[in-house]
C-alpha cells in the first residue's frame, strides 16, 4: 500500500482478573476511605491541590509496600505490565521492572484531574475501584498535538485512531496502561457518587 501507519500509540485495557472481582473491590474501596481518614497530610495537600477530591500521591504513594492488600494487587498488576512491554516490543535488556509508586484518588461530584504525564516512569496506569455509572473516564491526547501547526481538523467521522483525543470509560476492575509520556486527564466527577481509583507507575532497572 502506497500509505502506512507509522509511531503508533499503544493503550492496554483488560480487567484484572477473570473473576473475584467485586470482592477485591470492596476490600480496597474500606481501605482507600480508612486511608482518606488517616492521612491528614494527604487531605491537607488535596485542599490545596485537588480541589473537592482526596488523593494519596503526596502523601502516601507507596502502599504496595504498607498494606497487604496493596501488596497483592501489585503482583497482580504486574503480569498485566510485562505483558504490556511484550506488546510494545520494549527492549528491557534484561533488567527487571518494578512498582515504585502506588497512590489511590477519590473523586466526589466536581473533582477533576487536569492534564499532565508521569515523568521518571516507563509504564503508568490505573485500576479502577468504583466507578458509578456515568462518572468521567481517562482521555488521552495525542502526543503529536503541539506539532499539528497548520493542520485542518479531523473529519467528524474520521476513525477513532485518527482522532486528536480518545477516552476510555472507567469501568471498576479494569486495568489502564500507558506509556507514562502520554499526557492524559480526567473530566470533573458529574455524579453525585464517589469515583475511587488506584494510579502506579513502574521503572526499570
Amino acid at each position: 500500500m502506497p500509505t502506512r501507519a507509522w509511531f503508533p500509540t499503544l493503550i492496554y485495557c483488560e480487567p484484572l482478573q477473570p473473576s473475584g472481582l467485586a470482592r477485591l473491590n470492596d476490600e480496597l474501596a474500606t481501605e482507600c476511605a480508612q486511608l482518606r481518614d488517616y492521612d491528614d497530610a494527604g487531605r491537607k495537600w488535596s485542599a490545596a491541590h485537588y480541589p473537592g477530591g482526596y488523593t494519596s500521591y503526596a502523601s502516601m504513594n507507596e502502599l504496595q509496600h504498607f498494606s497487604s492488600t496493596f501488596g497483592a494487587l501489585e503482583k497482580k498488576l504486574t503480569r498485566h505490565v510485562r505483558a504490556f512491554a511484550r506488546a510494545l516490543e520494549l527492549d528491557l535488556r534484561g533488567r527487571t521492572i518494578r512498582m515504585t509508586d502506588c497512590w489511590v484518588n477519590i473523586m466526589p461530584p466536581t473533582a477533576a484531574h487536569s492534564l499532565h504525564l508521569h515523568p521518571l516512569a516507563f509504564i503508568s496506569g490505573t485500576y479502577y475501584v468504583r466507578t458509578p455509572p456515568g462518572c468521567s473516564g481517562l482521555k488521552f491526547e495525542d502526543p503529536r498535538l503541539s506539532k499539528f501547526m497548520a493542520a485542518p481538523p479531523r473529519l467528524p467521522a474520521a476513525r477513532p485512531a485518527y482522532r486528536s483525543h480518545v477516552t476510555y470509560p472507567a469501568a471498576a476492575g479494569n486495568v489502564v496502561l500507558f506509556e507514562s509520556w502520554l499526557r492524559h486527564e480526567v473530566a470533573a466527577n458529574r455524579v453525585s457518587e464517589e469515583r475511587i481509583s488506584i494510579s502506579f507507575n513502574y521503572a526499570w532497572s
